[in-house]
């Protein structure tokens, strides 16, 4: 079967993740494991870049709309590859040193006559489909911080949600909803408290403020930033966003004395209409290990114990795989989809990780798994609703962490604020370059793995290791 056969009309990825449950399943069944073989490569586009490309692809009306790095935005004819238009934002190149992953950005929003993208620099900005005019640009960011912007926008009825990145380098993590029509802001949430000694922003801050010790973490604005996922339920009204990593990661310098510190390396579901907050689950209360909660997130109906469950599921980088019930956060099940030692399981009554003595790192070096790249990072799963097996991009991993708490010291603009104790680490194993003590840790160090997961038995189905880099 050649692509050119296959009639555009009965094609469409209309969304980031498909559908606004983020499902990443498509229906189409031409191209199959006795078709497969068959397929060759129809037409091919140059970027003109040696830089990342994350995106996904939307297919929309037989044009495929794609974003490149430095936030470029590409309209393809989908059968013949003819270029329709392209749109540079033409982010300075002196923004690319606040990006701590490269200039990568993950793809645009189509809805109407619109295609929306967020900007490295911080900008959201509405293109015409037509041809790739702007239509509206708004500033979404302090440019006076370290902010960028990877994700993809979404889009929920007249509103354009985006979120930002830049935690490591001393940012304060929000959500901000725009008019898709006019770019004019309907709302912002924003996930970390700012100073206890003025008025919170909103009145979920209350409840995240007690969790916060100390003022440190003002210095470097706390993190929790909403840099990839989100996924929306429209029967509910509801938003949900993964939060990432606090600023610096080290729970010691940001919040000495302890605490969760809500909403870092959450899943918190937003009334999507105005913002306000409805529930949360942190994954990793108090994290200190950069294990974000910004992984894929997916809506599905799963069969519970007998009773057809609504729920939200996530592997993020932190190791466990959680199904929650998405009305309200309850948590139904977490189990490891990858070796971990940081924690040894997740108290299903308390729903918090029961961690191991050493994990927190606050005595000495430790080799800790997952690493900060975590078991699963930023590559989108899917979810197949008719063997019910979630597929996870996973990563076996381990890191060495030390703390620098007593020497801390941050540093502002586009240096990363970790709160690691480097020259520790560097004199391990995993930060030596002699290739005797590295040799039995590279499949540790990281090794790739697709992993078919069963949602409802916590358990793999079957996983496939990829060649070791």
């Amino acid at each position: 079967m050649a692509i050119g056969q296959v009639s555009a009309e009965d094609v469409a990825w209309p969304e980031h993740g498909l559908n606004s449950a983020e499902t990443r399943y498509s229906p189409l069944q031409d191209i199959n494991r006795d078709t497969v073989a068959d397929l060759g490569l129809a037409w091919s586009h140059t970027m003109g870049t040696r830089r990342g490309l994350e995106a996904s692809p939307i297919m929309v009306d037989r044009t495929l709309y794609v974003s490149s790095a430095w936030s470029q935005v590409h309209a393809f004819d989908a059968v013949t590859g003819e270029l329709k238009w392209s749109y540079n934002p033409e982010v300075p190149k002196a923004w690319g040193a606040n990006a701590c992953c490269d200039v990568v950005n993950r793809g645009v929003a189509v809805a109407g006559d619109s295609v929306l993208v967020g900007t490295l620099d911080g900008y959201l900005v509405s293109l015409r489909r037509q041809d790739g005019t702007v239509n509206w640009r708004v500033l979404t960011i302090d440019p006076n911080r370290p902010y960028t912007i990877t994700g993809a926008p979404r889009v929920i009825g007249d509103l354009v949600v985006i979120g930002n990145g830049g935690a490591e380098y001393g940012v304060r993590g929000y959500v901000t909803a725009y008019d898709i029509e006019t770019g004019e802001e309907a709302w912002r949430f924003y996930t970390v408290p700012g100073d206890p000694d003025q008025p919170v922003e909103h009145e979920a801050l209350a409840i995240a403020q007690p969790t916060w010790m100390g003022r440190e973490y003002l210095v470097s604005g706390g993190g929790g930033t909403v840099w990839d996922s989100m996924a929306y339920d429209a029967d509910l009204g509801l938003l949900y966003i993964g939060v990432g990593n606090g600023a610096p990661w080290n729970r010691e310098v940001r919040s000495p004395g302890g605490g969760d510190n809500l909403f870092l390396s959450s899943i918190v579901a937003l009334e999507a209409e105005t913002g306000e907050y409805r529930w949360h689950y942190q994954t990793t209360p108090g994290d200190t290990w950069d294990y974000t909660a910004t992984q894929h997130m997916i809506l599905a109906e799963l069969e519970i114990d007998g009773v057809e469950r609504p729920v939200i599921m996530q592997a993020p980088k932190n190791g466990f795989f959680y199904v929650l019930d998405r009305t309200d956060g309850t948590l139904l099940s977490a189990e490891p989809y990858v070796a971990i030692n940081w924690a040894t399981h997740v108290d299903p009554e308390t729903g918090r990780p029961v961690e191991t003595p050493d994990a927190r790192y606050t005595e000495q070096l430790e080799l800790i798994r997952p690493a900060p790249f975590g078991g699963h990072n930023w590559h989108p799963m899917a979810y197949h609703p008719e063997d019910g097996l979630v597929y996870i991009p996973a990563m076996r991993n381990l890191s060495a962490y030390a703390s620098g708490a007593d020497n801390f010291n941050y540093l502002p603009g586009p240096h990363w604020n970790t709160g690691q104790n480097d020259a520790a680490a560097a004199d391990s194993p995993l930060g030596s370059m002699d290739p005797i003590a590295l040799a039995p840790l590279v499949d540790e160090l990281m090794q790739g793995v697709l992993v078919a997961w069963d949602p409802v038995e916590q358990q793999p189905r079957w996983s496939q290791p990829l060649p070791t880099m």
